[in-house]
Formats: structure tokens, sequence, C-alpha cells
């Protein structure tokens, strides 16, 4: 494939022929201060031959995957720099400022379980640790090989080219994929079928099935089976000490479930290397509507929560504060936006549609757009790209904003502008006060760092939007746009995120819905669990992991 060619950026979100010219990222820098009222002149990137990066520890062994293959282990400049970090906002920052205090020493490219295996061999005899890597859009740290021991060496297991689809079983509507598969490979060849897997986060371009298996991963629906924790039918992989293979089931009682084990184990306890997901038939009939609403708290409380206690099962149910709706361009900031969305492969939505709406106007809402569209539509299901249903004109302005988010965040940085969001999940009866506190812990870390309070012209942002919807609770996703403080962006965050964390936890809430742990989120996540599972998840590891090579330091221990 062409793509195959294509080098992904040293640092930033995308390829590098995706990169805009710094000429456009100055003029860029015009209209961000335009819009925000703050934002400095645009810094170049360091150059990857300007960059700290320090020399591998290590050697590439000799031989590789095969006569006339590609080699195994590379200890290439720009392989290791694009491992080094995941796609946090302090991973940009590092990235643009040519900063990369921990790259692993080699990063591997097996192309099936044996070379897997080969790895871990190696790394045994190296003392080196393993850190497996999918797509590298982690926000966790999750991919970075940052070790208590910083004496350790380390190697990224890369899985990208366990890449293929192995098997469809059309009967029981289920396919076997290969965990290095990318989101938009994995669609197409589900397409060429009529089927689809349904699972589109913001990462959908570059994260891998295996990184949305351990990481349980969130989709971009709000409701039904949007994690990937529902999608998966069973799980094989392979760890330091053996094969892992569960059985191909739709449902078992047989204590504790081995898939369940490994779906959100951040490859703590072995390497992902396909799964049997299930898949369904495309949907053909969709329908939509965009509902203002005067309060964003009372919005949730009311008509969101109504419209997810009746079962209607809307494949979209966000809500976005105003001003998040006028950031992403889906509104002008005077209004709270419902954006409702419906499908069905089978029959027409637009009765659960209107019922839908009705519940939201009898809780204060009133509609600003509505339309349906069937099989017999020009704009039909594979008419917008991730299949969710069509939307009315301000949707999709926040939709469209919504996936080139992170592309304008790497501009953003280079501009002097911090960019970031946490998310978190929380039942309806502590909603109101959670988002509260929540929104007002952030406002005064933003405001005691960048200087001015939120609310006034130039001040930084702090927005709400709503990203998954349940009979019992939502998901709130915080946005925050500020200031950077230059030369101290890092620090600067991490007091932020530190205060935003703090009172998710003391509040109830938990410290992610489905941007996962890595190492950024140990500190909270170590408060949230119970410390009994954290002593049995140790001794699983223990049991498979005996020299702790896989990702040390992420979930526990």
């Amino acid at each position: 494939m062409a793509e195959a060619m294509r080098r992904l950026k040293h640092w930033g979100w995308g390829y590098e022929d995706q990169q805009r010219p710094q000429r456009e990222v100055a003029e860029a820098a015009v209209g961000i201060r335009e819009m925000f009222g703050f934002g400095g002149e645009a810094v170049p990137a360091v150059p990857l031959g300007e960059a700290e990066i320090r020399s591998s520890r290590l050697s590439p062994p000799p031989g590789g995957m095969g006569s006339g293959g590609p080699e195994l282990f590379s200890d290439d400049l720009h392989e290791r720099a694009v491992h080094a970090m995941g796609k946090a906002y302090r991973d940009i920052v590092r990235g643009h400022r040519g900063e990369f205090s921990c790259p692993p020493d080699l990063v591997a490219f097996p192309r099936d379980e044996a070379e897997v295996s080969e790895v871990f061999e190696r790394a045994a005899d190296w003392g080196a640790a393993v850190i497996p890597f999918g797509g590298g859009t982690s926000v966790v740290g999750g991919v970075e090989p940052r070790l208590a021991d910083p004496d350790r060496p380390t190697v990224s297991l890369d899985l990208g080219r366990l890449d293929t689809v192995f098997e469809l079983d059309r009967e029981s509507l289920a396919a076997r994929m290969g965990a290095g598969m990318r989101g938009p490979e994995l669609e197409h060849r589900l397409r060429e079928e009529g089927l689809t897997l349904r699972h589109y986060p913001q990462s959908f371009e570059y994260a891998t099935l295996g990184g949305w298996i351990a990481t349980r991963a969130g989709g971009h629906f709000a409701t039904g089976e949007t994690h990937i924790d529902d999608l998966v039918e069973s799980v094989r992989a392979i760890t330091p000490s053996g094969e892992w293979q569960s059985r191909r089931l739709p449902g078992s009682g047989a204590g504790p479930s081995p898939d369940r084990m490994l779906i959100g184990s951040e490859g703590i306890l072995g390497v992902i290397t396909e799964a049997w997901m299930r898949v369904r038939p495309r949907p053909v009939f969709k329908g939509s509507a965009t509902v203002g609403f005067d309060d964003f708290a009372t919005a949730a409380t009311g008509a969101v929560r109504a419209i997810a206690q009746s079962r209607l099962g809307p494949s979209n149910c966000r809500l976005i504060d105003p001003l998040e709706a006028q950031t992403m361009g889906a509104g002008d900031g005077s209004a709270t936006l419902l954006l409702l969305g419906f499908e069905s492969a089978e029959v027409p939505v637009g009765e659960r549609l209107e019922q839908a709406v009705a519940i939201a106007t009898e809780h204060g809402g009133r509609v600003m757009a509505q339309k349906v569209s069937g099989p017999e539509d020009e704009n039909g299901p594979d008419a917008r790209p991730g299949g969710e249903a069509a939307e009315s004109s301000g949707a999709d302005l926040w939709k469209n904003a919504f996936l080139m988010a992170p592309y304008l965040r790497d501009t953003l940085v280079s501009c002097g502008v911090l960019s970031e969001t946490f998310e978190s999940a929380i039942t309806w009866d502590r909603f109101e006060e959670f988002h509260a506190e929540v929104s007002e812990a952030t406002r005064r870390a933003v405001a005691g760092i960048s200087g001015a309070p939120s609310g006034e012209s130039g001040a930084p942002r702090i927005s709400c939007r709503l990203t998954h919807v349940y009979p019992d609770g939502a998901a709130p996703y915080f946005t925050v746009i500020a200031p950077a403080v230059r030369g101290g962006e890092v620090e600067q965050w991490d007091e932020i995120k530190a205060a935003a964390s703090e009172a998710i936890i003391d509040c109830g809430g938990t410290i992610t819905h489905h941007h996962a742990i890595g190492r950024d989120h140990r500190p909270w996540y170590d408060r949230q669990r119970p410390d009994a599972f954290a002593a049995a998840l140790g001794a699983a590891k223990a049991e498979l992991d005996p020299r702790a090579m896989l990702n040390p330091g992420v979930l526990i221990g």
C-alpha cells in the first residue's frame, strides 16, 4: 500500500507529509490569537537531527524475520523517536521541543507470534523491558519507556505487522482479526463484506485493534455496545510464560473471564496477537436531530438521563456545553446542544428519533434541526466517515472539528496554546455536584497558573461534553484551552491535571472512562481500585511475566 511508504511524524499527530508549512502555521497563529485572545508567535518544531535522543544501549542482533525480509529489530533514530512517547499534550510539547528523555533502545517489528516470542527471549537475555506498541495514540503514558530504573534498557514492540484479517464467520457475525490492524483498514475489509465493527474512537485513524482491547477503549457511539469489552468474542495472546487462547463463546458463566483479564491489561500480562470480534451489518437507515437547551447540567440530568433510561438506544446522544459548541464551531455559544442520532441496518429509525426528540422537548429543549435518511438516499450509509448517523449542519461542524482536533493541537502547541482534555464517569444522582466541583477545581488551577479567570475576554476556556450515556450515569469529558507557559508547558499541565484528578477521585468518579491508566493516571488509579485486587493482579503478572519485563510501572508495581 502507498501508506506503507509514509513516515509518521517524529512528534505530534499524523504523517510527515501532513505537517503544515511553517508559513501556514504562522498565519494560523494570527487567527488563533483573534479567536482566543491569547497565544504567541509560531515556534517551529525542533528537527529530528537536532533533538535530544540518547544513543541506543543495545545493538540489533544479527538475522531477522526471514530471507529477504526486514530485520526484526531496529535502532533507527526516527523509529526510536516515534516510539518514545504517545500523543498526550505533554508528549506533543516534548516532541516539539526535541526532548526525548527515555526513547526505546530498539524497536521490534514482529510479523508473527514466533517473532513475538523471540523478542521476549532476546529481552530476557538483555535484562530489558518490553513496551507493547499499537498505534502509539496513548494519552496517558502507556507506551512511553519511562521506567523506575532509568538504567534498564527498553524494547518497543510494534505490533503493526500483525494486521491480517484471518477469517470471517458470517453465520455467527464474527471476524478473526490481527491485533495490528488499524481502524481504517479494519473497516475497509469489513465493508467489503457489508459489515462493520462499529467502534470509532477519536484515534480511529491510527489506533489498532490490539491497542483498543489492551486499553479497554470506548468508541464514538454514545450508547449500546460502544466499549470494546462488548465486541470481543475471544482473545489470543503471547505471554513470556506461553500462549493464552480463550474459547469462542457467545457468553459463559464459567468463572472469571480470561478475555476480561486481558481487556484493559495494558500489555502487562501478555501481548495480544489476534481476536475474534463481534461484527454487524452496516447501517442503512439513519436519523438525527439537534436540540438546544439553556443549561448544561439540567439538560444532562433531565433530558439526557431520560433518553438513556428510555432504552431507545441512540447511536449518538452527545451533550455539548455552550463554550464547547462555540469553540468547535457547532454553535454561537448561546446554547447547550444535544446531538441525537439513530441508525439501523434493518428498519427505519424515524419513530425512535421522534420519541427521543419528544423526551428532549418535554425537558425544556427546542428542536434546531432534524432529518432522516434511508438506503435510497444519495447520502446513504457510507456517505459519512465513521458510520455514525447522518447529522444536522451544526453537528456536522462539531464532528469535523472533533476529528481534526488532534491535528490542530500540533499547531496550537507551536503557537503557545495549551489544549488538553480529561474525562471521567459518574452516576446521575451525583452528576451535578461532580460537574460543578471538578469544573471549579480545574478553573482554580488554570487561573492560578495562567493568570486570568475563566469567563473574561482572552481568558482560558474550560468546557464539557457528555461522550457516553448510560441508564445509571454519564461520562463527562472536559477540555482546557489556555495560554501556555512557554518553556514550562509540561509542568503547567501536570499541575492542572493533578488538581482535576484529585477532584474526580474525591467526588467519587473514575480517573478515566476510556483513556486507560498508563503511567500518568497511576497515582489516582491506586486510590480507586481495591488493594486486594491489586495484589491479585500482581500475582497474575508474576505468573505470566516472572521477569517483570512487560510494560513495568503500568497499572501495578
